[in-house]
Protein backbone atom coordinates (compact mmCIF):
# COMPACT_ATOMS: atom_id res chain seq x y z
CA UNK A 1 0.00 0.00 0.00
CA UNK A 2 1.28 3.44 -0.85
CA UNK A 3 0.28 6.83 0.45
CA UNK A 4 2.05 8.87 -2.19
CA UNK A 5 -0.39 11.77 -2.24
CA UNK A 6 -0.42 12.03 1.54
CA UNK A 7 3.34 11.71 1.70
CA UNK A 8 3.75 14.57 -0.77
CA UNK A 9 1.59 16.97 1.24
CA UNK A 10 1.59 15.71 4.82
CA UNK A 11 4.60 13.58 5.75
CA UNK A 12 3.56 13.34 9.40
CA UNK A 13 0.24 11.67 8.58
CA UNK A 14 1.88 9.53 5.91
CA UNK A 15 4.37 8.30 8.47
CA UNK A 16 1.54 7.30 10.81
CA UNK A 17 -0.32 5.48 8.01
CA UNK A 18 2.82 3.62 7.01
CA UNK A 19 3.44 2.72 10.62
CA UNK A 20 -0.09 1.39 10.98
CA UNK A 21 0.06 -0.89 7.96
CA UNK A 22 3.39 -2.25 9.19
CA UNK A 23 1.88 -2.75 12.65
CA UNK A 24 -1.01 -4.73 11.18
CA UNK A 25 1.30 -6.79 9.00
CA UNK A 26 3.67 -7.63 11.86
CA UNK A 27 1.25 -8.33 14.70
CA UNK A 28 -1.55 -10.82 15.31
CA UNK A 29 -4.84 -8.93 15.48
CA UNK A 30 -7.02 -10.81 17.96
CA UNK A 31 -9.30 -8.01 19.11
CA UNK A 32 -12.70 -9.59 18.59
CA UNK A 33 -14.23 -6.47 17.05
CA UNK A 34 -11.55 -6.07 14.38
CA UNK A 35 -10.92 -7.59 10.97
CA UNK A 36 -8.89 -6.90 7.83
CA UNK A 37 -11.03 -5.45 5.04
CA UNK A 38 -10.18 -6.25 1.44
CA UNK A 39 -8.35 -3.80 -0.78
CA UNK A 40 -11.61 -3.29 -2.66
CA UNK A 41 -13.40 -2.22 0.52
CA UNK A 42 -10.50 0.09 1.43
CA UNK A 43 -10.58 1.60 -2.07
CA UNK A 44 -14.31 2.25 -1.81
CA UNK A 45 -13.94 3.86 1.60
CA UNK A 46 -11.18 6.11 0.27
CA UNK A 47 -13.17 7.09 -2.81
CA UNK A 48 -14.47 10.41 -4.12
CA UNK A 49 -17.80 9.73 -2.40
CA UNK A 50 -16.02 11.33 0.55
CA UNK A 51 -16.84 14.60 -1.20
CA UNK A 52 -20.60 14.06 -1.59
CA UNK A 53 -23.36 15.19 0.71
CA UNK A 54 -26.42 12.99 0.29
CA UNK A 55 -28.82 13.85 3.10
CA UNK A 56 -32.00 11.86 2.75
CA UNK A 57 -32.50 8.58 0.92
CA UNK A 58 -32.21 7.41 -2.70
CA UNK A 59 -34.63 9.37 -4.86
CA UNK A 60 -35.41 11.73 -1.99
CA UNK A 61 -32.18 13.64 -1.37
CA UNK A 62 -31.89 17.19 -0.12
CA UNK A 63 -29.07 17.94 -2.59
CA UNK A 64 -28.60 17.62 -6.32
CA UNK A 65 -25.98 15.43 -7.92
CA UNK A 66 -26.80 12.24 -5.99
CA UNK A 67 -27.32 9.82 -8.87
CA UNK A 68 -24.22 7.76 -8.10
CA UNK A 69 -24.66 8.06 -4.36
CA UNK A 70 -28.15 6.66 -4.88
CA UNK A 71 -26.79 3.79 -6.95
CA UNK A 72 -24.25 2.85 -4.27
CA UNK A 73 -26.75 3.01 -1.41
CA UNK A 74 -29.31 0.99 -3.36
CA UNK A 75 -26.66 -1.68 -3.99
CA UNK A 76 -25.76 -1.79 -0.30
CA UNK A 77 -29.41 -2.12 0.72
CA UNK A 78 -30.21 -4.73 -1.93
CA UNK A 79 -27.20 -6.85 -0.98
CA UNK A 80 -27.94 -6.54 2.75
CA UNK A 81 -31.53 -7.66 2.22
CA UNK A 82 -30.25 -10.70 0.35
CA UNK A 83 -27.59 -11.49 2.94
CA UNK A 84 -29.83 -11.33 6.01
CA UNK A 85 -33.29 -11.84 4.53
CA UNK A 86 -34.58 -8.57 5.95
CA UNK A 87 -37.66 -6.74 4.71
CA UNK A 88 -36.21 -3.28 5.31
CA UNK A 89 -32.59 -2.20 5.74
CA UNK A 90 -31.04 1.14 6.58
CA UNK A 91 -27.30 1.22 5.81
CA UNK A 92 -26.62 4.81 6.88
CA UNK A 93 -25.75 4.46 10.61
CA UNK A 94 -22.17 5.53 11.25
CA UNK A 95 -21.66 2.72 13.80
CA UNK A 96 -23.43 -0.05 15.64
CA UNK A 97 -23.98 2.30 18.56
CA UNK A 98 -25.71 4.82 16.31
CA UNK A 99 -27.82 2.01 14.88
CA UNK A 100 -28.98 1.30 18.42
CA UNK A 101 -29.58 4.99 19.03
CA UNK A 102 -31.78 5.11 15.94
CA UNK A 103 -33.94 2.23 17.15
CA UNK A 104 -34.36 3.75 20.59
CA UNK A 105 -35.24 7.09 19.01
CA UNK A 106 -37.77 5.45 16.70
CA UNK A 107 -39.83 3.63 19.34
CA UNK A 108 -38.91 4.90 22.82
CA UNK A 109 -39.34 8.14 24.74
CA UNK A 110 -36.84 9.46 27.29
CA UNK A 111 -37.50 7.75 30.61
CA UNK A 112 -38.76 4.53 29.02
CA UNK A 113 -37.35 1.27 30.30
CA UNK A 114 -34.69 -0.93 28.68
CA UNK A 115 -33.71 -4.41 29.86
CA UNK A 116 -30.31 -5.54 28.58
CA UNK A 117 -27.35 -7.80 29.31
CA UNK A 118 -25.07 -6.36 32.00
CA UNK A 119 -21.75 -5.04 30.67
CA UNK A 120 -19.52 -7.27 32.81
CA UNK A 121 -21.58 -10.25 31.69
CA UNK A 122 -20.92 -9.50 28.01
CA UNK A 123 -23.24 -6.59 27.15
CA UNK A 124 -22.37 -3.31 25.46
CA UNK A 125 -22.19 0.34 26.50
CA UNK A 126 -24.97 1.30 24.09
CA UNK A 127 -27.33 -1.16 25.75
CA UNK A 128 -27.72 1.15 28.73
CA UNK A 129 -24.48 1.80 30.58
CA UNK A 130 -24.72 4.99 32.67
CA UNK A 131 -21.69 6.48 30.88
CA UNK A 132 -23.52 6.14 27.55
CA UNK A 133 -26.47 8.12 26.18
CA UNK A 134 -28.68 5.05 26.55
CA UNK A 135 -28.12 4.88 30.29
CA UNK A 136 -28.63 8.61 30.63
CA UNK A 137 -31.87 8.87 28.65
CA UNK A 138 -33.59 5.67 29.72
CA UNK A 139 -34.27 3.69 32.86
CA UNK A 140 -32.17 0.55 32.56
CA UNK A 141 -32.17 -2.82 34.28
CA UNK A 142 -29.95 -5.77 33.42
CA UNK A 143 -30.14 -9.52 33.05
CA UNK A 144 -27.06 -11.71 33.46
CA UNK A 145 -25.39 -14.98 32.67
CA UNK A 146 -25.54 -17.90 35.04
CA UNK A 147 -22.41 -17.53 37.21
CA UNK A 148 -21.95 -21.30 37.33
CA UNK A 149 -22.24 -22.07 33.62
CA UNK A 150 -21.43 -18.77 31.92
CA UNK A 151 -24.52 -19.19 29.71
CA UNK A 152 -27.33 -16.65 29.50
CA UNK A 153 -29.80 -17.03 32.36
CA UNK A 154 -33.01 -17.07 30.34
CA UNK A 155 -35.18 -17.84 33.35
CA UNK A 156 -33.62 -14.93 35.25
CA UNK A 157 -34.21 -12.72 32.21
CA UNK A 158 -37.90 -13.65 32.19
CA UNK A 159 -38.26 -13.03 35.92
CA UNK A 160 -36.53 -9.65 35.69
CA UNK A 161 -38.66 -8.67 32.70
CA UNK A 162 -41.83 -9.56 34.59
CA UNK A 163 -40.76 -7.43 37.56
CA UNK A 164 -39.24 -4.50 35.62
CA UNK A 165 -41.85 -4.29 32.82
CA UNK A 166 -39.48 -2.91 30.15
CA UNK A 167 -40.48 -1.09 27.00
CA UNK A 168 -37.61 -2.74 25.11
CA UNK A 169 -35.44 -5.81 25.66
CA UNK A 170 -32.01 -5.73 24.04
CA UNK A 171 -30.35 -9.02 23.16
CA UNK A 172 -26.86 -9.47 21.77
CA UNK A 173 -23.42 -8.90 23.22
CA UNK A 174 -19.86 -7.68 22.94
CA UNK A 175 -18.24 -10.47 24.97
CA UNK A 176 -20.48 -13.54 25.13
CA UNK A 177 -19.05 -16.64 23.44
CA UNK A 178 -22.22 -18.70 22.99
CA UNK A 179 -25.14 -18.74 20.58
CA UNK A 180 -28.21 -16.73 21.55
CA UNK A 181 -31.71 -18.21 21.59
CA UNK A 182 -33.45 -15.29 19.92
CA UNK A 183 -36.86 -16.97 19.97
CA UNK A 184 -36.70 -17.49 23.72
CA UNK A 185 -35.89 -13.83 24.34
CA UNK A 186 -38.55 -12.76 21.87
CA UNK A 187 -41.15 -14.77 23.77
CA UNK A 188 -40.20 -12.88 26.94
CA UNK A 189 -40.51 -9.57 25.09
CA UNK A 190 -43.94 -10.57 23.79
CA UNK A 191 -45.05 -11.58 27.28
CA UNK A 192 -44.29 -8.12 28.70
CA UNK A 193 -45.35 -6.21 25.57
CA UNK A 194 -41.82 -4.92 24.89
CA UNK A 195 -39.94 -4.36 21.67
CA UNK A 196 -37.13 -6.84 21.03
CA UNK A 197 -33.91 -5.25 19.73
CA UNK A 198 -31.32 -7.85 18.69
CA UNK A 199 -27.81 -6.39 18.45
CA UNK A 200 -25.65 -8.66 16.29
CA UNK A 201 -22.72 -6.24 16.04
CA UNK A 202 -20.10 -8.92 16.67
CA UNK A 203 -21.72 -11.76 14.78
CA UNK A 204 -23.16 -9.94 11.76
CA UNK A 205 -21.01 -12.02 9.43
CA UNK A 206 -21.64 -15.28 11.27
CA UNK A 207 -25.39 -14.70 10.98
CA UNK A 208 -25.11 -13.80 7.28
CA UNK A 209 -23.19 -17.01 6.64
CA UNK A 210 -25.64 -19.18 8.58
CA UNK A 211 -23.14 -20.33 11.21
CA UNK A 212 -25.10 -18.57 13.97
CA UNK A 213 -28.94 -18.49 14.18
CA UNK A 214 -30.48 -15.30 12.83
CA UNK A 215 -32.77 -12.93 14.75
CA UNK A 216 -34.03 -11.39 11.49
CA UNK A 217 -37.73 -12.09 11.30
CA UNK A 218 -37.77 -12.89 15.02
CA UNK A 219 -36.85 -9.63 16.77
CA UNK A 220 -38.63 -6.37 15.97
CA UNK A 221 -35.31 -4.72 15.14
CA UNK A 222 -31.88 -6.09 14.33
CA UNK A 223 -28.85 -3.82 14.57
CA UNK A 224 -25.24 -4.53 13.80
CA UNK A 225 -21.80 -3.38 12.82
CA UNK A 226 -20.54 -3.84 9.30
CA UNK A 227 -16.79 -4.06 9.84
CA UNK A 228 -16.34 -6.96 12.27
CA UNK A 229 -17.14 -10.52 11.20
CA UNK A 230 -18.94 -9.27 8.05
CA UNK A 231 -15.70 -7.55 6.92
CA UNK A 232 -17.36 -4.71 5.00
CA UNK A 233 -17.11 -0.93 5.22
CA UNK A 234 -16.89 0.51 8.70
CA UNK A 235 -20.28 1.46 10.12
CA UNK A 236 -23.65 0.20 11.27
CA UNK A 237 -26.92 -1.20 9.97
CA UNK A 238 -30.56 -1.48 11.08
CA UNK A 239 -32.96 -4.16 9.84
CA UNK A 240 -36.69 -4.39 10.53
CA UNK A 241 -40.09 -5.23 9.11
CA UNK A 242 -41.87 -2.88 6.75
CA UNK A 243 -44.19 -1.71 9.54
CA UNK A 244 -41.23 0.02 11.20
CA UNK A 245 -39.43 1.17 8.04
CA UNK A 246 -40.52 4.81 8.07
CA UNK A 247 -39.89 5.17 11.80
CA UNK A 248 -36.36 3.79 11.45
CA UNK A 249 -35.48 5.88 8.40
CA UNK A 250 -36.74 9.05 10.08
CA UNK A 251 -34.84 8.17 13.26
CA UNK A 252 -31.55 7.68 11.41
CA UNK A 253 -32.04 10.87 9.36
CA UNK A 254 -32.84 13.47 10.51
CA UNK A 255 -33.28 11.96 13.97
CA UNK A 256 -29.76 11.11 15.08
CA UNK A 257 -27.53 11.80 12.05
CA UNK A 258 -27.02 14.32 9.27
CA UNK A 259 -25.62 13.36 5.91
CA UNK A 260 -24.54 9.74 5.54
CA UNK A 261 -20.88 8.89 5.10
CA UNK A 262 -21.31 7.80 1.49
CA UNK A 263 -17.75 6.52 1.17
CA UNK A 264 -18.50 4.16 4.08
CA UNK A 265 -21.78 3.14 2.46
CA UNK A 266 -19.74 2.29 -0.64
CA UNK A 267 -17.45 0.16 1.54
CA UNK A 268 -20.51 -1.59 2.93
CA UNK A 269 -21.82 -2.29 -0.58
CA UNK A 270 -18.50 -3.81 -1.65
CA UNK A 271 -18.14 -5.89 1.51
CA UNK A 272 -21.72 -7.15 1.30
CA UNK A 273 -21.05 -8.15 -2.29
CA UNK A 274 -18.01 -10.11 -1.15
CA UNK A 275 -20.08 -11.80 1.57
CA UNK A 276 -22.61 -12.99 -1.03
CA UNK A 277 -19.88 -15.09 -2.63
CA UNK A 278 -20.03 -18.75 -1.47
CA UNK A 279 -16.45 -18.47 -0.21
CA UNK A 280 -17.62 -16.20 2.60
CA UNK A 281 -19.64 -18.99 4.22
CA UNK A 282 -16.50 -21.12 4.23
CA UNK A 283 -14.61 -18.21 5.80
CA UNK A 284 -17.21 -17.84 8.57
CA UNK A 285 -17.10 -21.56 9.31
CA UNK A 286 -13.32 -21.31 9.64
CA UNK A 287 -13.67 -18.34 12.00
CA UNK A 288 -15.76 -20.44 14.40
CA UNK A 289 -13.58 -23.54 14.00
CA UNK A 290 -10.50 -21.45 14.72
CA UNK A 291 -12.10 -19.96 17.83
CA UNK A 292 -12.94 -23.44 19.11
CA UNK A 293 -9.39 -24.64 18.44
CA UNK A 294 -8.01 -21.58 20.22
CA UNK A 295 -10.28 -22.11 23.21
CA UNK A 296 -9.56 -25.81 23.50
CA UNK A 297 -5.80 -25.21 23.37
CA UNK A 298 -6.00 -22.45 25.99
CA UNK A 299 -8.02 -24.77 28.23
CA UNK A 300 -5.37 -27.47 27.76
CA UNK A 301 -2.92 -24.98 29.26
CA UNK A 302 -5.11 -24.68 32.36
CA UNK A 303 -6.85 -21.43 31.48
CA UNK A 304 -10.51 -21.02 32.45
CA UNK A 305 -12.89 -20.10 29.64
CA UNK A 306 -16.19 -18.42 30.44
CA UNK A 307 -18.86 -21.03 29.57
CA UNK A 308 -16.02 -23.56 29.01
CA UNK A 309 -15.79 -22.82 25.30
CA UNK A 310 -17.27 -20.92 22.38
CA UNK A 311 -19.80 -21.12 19.56
CA UNK A 312 -18.70 -17.87 17.94
CA UNK A 313 -15.60 -15.95 16.89
CA UNK A 314 -14.36 -15.15 20.38
CA UNK A 315 -13.12 -16.72 23.57
CA UNK A 316 -13.32 -15.06 26.97
CA UNK A 317 -10.65 -16.11 29.45
CA UNK A 318 -11.12 -15.66 33.22
CA UNK A 319 -7.62 -15.35 34.65
CA UNK A 320 -8.63 -15.57 38.31
CA UNK A 321 -8.32 -19.35 38.59
CA UNK A 322 -5.07 -19.89 36.72
CA UNK A 323 -3.32 -16.53 37.23
CA UNK A 324 -4.89 -14.83 40.25
CA UNK A 325 -2.16 -12.20 40.49
CA UNK A 326 -2.30 -11.24 36.79
CA UNK A 327 -4.88 -8.67 35.71
CA UNK A 328 -6.37 -8.54 32.24
CA UNK A 329 -4.71 -5.19 31.66
CA UNK A 330 -1.26 -6.51 32.54
CA UNK A 331 -1.86 -9.58 30.38
CA UNK A 332 -2.89 -7.34 27.47
CA UNK A 333 0.31 -5.28 27.86
CA UNK A 334 2.59 -8.31 28.05
CA UNK A 335 1.00 -9.92 25.00
CA UNK A 336 1.11 -6.66 23.06
CA UNK A 337 4.84 -6.47 23.69
CA UNK A 338 5.20 -9.72 21.73
CA UNK A 339 2.90 -8.68 18.87
CA UNK A 340 -0.22 -10.51 20.06
CA UNK A 341 -2.92 -7.85 20.17
CA UNK A 342 -6.07 -8.51 22.21
CA UNK A 343 -7.80 -6.78 25.10
CA UNK A 344 -8.37 -7.08 28.80
CA UNK A 345 -12.05 -7.69 29.45
CA UNK A 346 -14.48 -7.93 32.32
CA UNK A 347 -15.84 -11.35 33.21
CA UNK A 348 -19.01 -12.45 35.03
CA UNK A 349 -18.65 -11.77 38.74
CA UNK A 350 -15.93 -9.22 38.07
CA UNK A 351 -13.87 -8.34 41.16
CA UNK A 352 -11.49 -5.84 39.58
CA UNK A 353 -11.96 -2.43 37.97
CA UNK A 354 -13.33 -2.38 34.40
CA UNK A 355 -10.17 -0.43 33.53
CA UNK A 356 -8.00 -3.34 34.71
CA UNK A 357 -10.31 -6.35 34.65
CA UNK A 358 -9.93 -10.04 35.43
CA UNK A 359 -10.12 -11.47 31.95
CA UNK A 360 -8.93 -11.26 28.37
CA UNK A 361 -10.98 -11.50 25.17
CA UNK A 362 -9.57 -12.92 21.95
CA UNK A 363 -11.18 -13.18 18.51
CA UNK A 364 -10.29 -15.11 15.38
CA UNK A 365 -11.93 -13.13 12.55
CA UNK A 366 -8.84 -11.16 11.50
CA UNK A 367 -6.40 -14.09 11.74
CA UNK A 368 -8.79 -16.24 9.72
CA UNK A 369 -8.78 -13.53 7.04
CA UNK A 370 -4.99 -13.89 6.96
CA UNK A 371 -5.30 -17.63 6.38
CA UNK A 372 -4.67 -19.04 9.86
CA UNK A 373 -6.05 -22.55 10.30
CA UNK A 374 -6.80 -24.59 13.42
CA UNK A 375 -3.21 -25.82 13.82
CA UNK A 376 -1.95 -22.25 13.62
CA UNK A 377 -4.51 -21.17 16.19
CA UNK A 378 -3.35 -23.89 18.57
CA UNK A 379 0.18 -22.56 18.24
CA UNK A 380 -1.08 -19.04 18.95
CA UNK A 381 -2.75 -20.40 22.08
CA UNK A 382 0.58 -21.93 23.12
CA UNK A 383 2.27 -18.56 22.67
CA UNK A 384 -0.42 -16.77 24.69
CA UNK A 385 -0.05 -19.29 27.52
CA UNK A 386 3.73 -18.86 27.55
CA UNK A 387 3.36 -15.11 27.98
CA UNK A 388 0.69 -15.39 30.66
CA UNK A 389 2.90 -17.79 32.62
CA UNK A 390 5.90 -15.43 32.49
CA UNK A 391 4.70 -11.91 31.67
CA UNK A 392 7.88 -10.27 32.99
CA UNK A 393 10.43 -12.73 31.61
CA UNK A 394 12.29 -10.89 28.84
CA UNK A 395 13.69 -14.09 27.33
CA UNK A 396 10.22 -15.63 27.06
CA UNK A 397 8.78 -12.45 25.57
CA UNK A 398 11.59 -12.24 23.05
CA UNK A 399 11.16 -15.87 22.00
CA UNK A 400 7.41 -15.47 21.58
CA UNK A 401 7.93 -12.26 19.63
CA UNK A 402 10.28 -14.06 17.25
CA UNK A 403 7.68 -16.77 16.64
CA UNK A 404 4.98 -14.14 16.07
CA UNK A 405 7.24 -12.65 13.39
CA UNK A 406 7.45 -16.07 11.74
CA UNK A 407 3.67 -16.50 11.78
CA UNK A 408 3.15 -13.04 10.29
CA UNK A 409 5.65 -13.78 7.53
CA UNK A 410 3.87 -17.05 6.77
CA UNK A 411 0.49 -15.27 6.53
CA UNK A 412 1.21 -12.00 4.71
CA UNK A 413 -1.24 -9.12 4.76
CA UNK A 414 -1.85 -6.58 1.98
CA UNK A 415 1.15 -7.76 -0.03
Amino acid sequence: MDHDHVRATDPAVAEALTGEIERQRNTLSMIASENHASRAVLDAQGSVLTNKYAEGYPGERYYAGCAYADAVEELAVERARELWGADHVNVQPHSGTQANMAVYTAVLDPGDRILSLELEHGGHLSHGHPANFAGQLFEVEHYRVDPETGYLDYEGLAETADEFDPDAIVSGFSAYPRQVDWERIDAVADAVDAYHVADIAHITGLVAAGVHPSPVGVADFVTGSTHKTIRAGRGGIVMCGEEHADAIDNAVFPGVQGGPLMHNVAGKAVGFGEALDPSFAEYAEHVVANARALGEALADHGLSLVSDGTDTHLVLVDLRDSHPDLSGGDAEDALDATGIVLNGNTVPGETRSPFDPSGIRAGTAALTTRGFDEDAMREVADLIARVLDAPEDDEVLAAVSDRVDDLCDAHPLYE
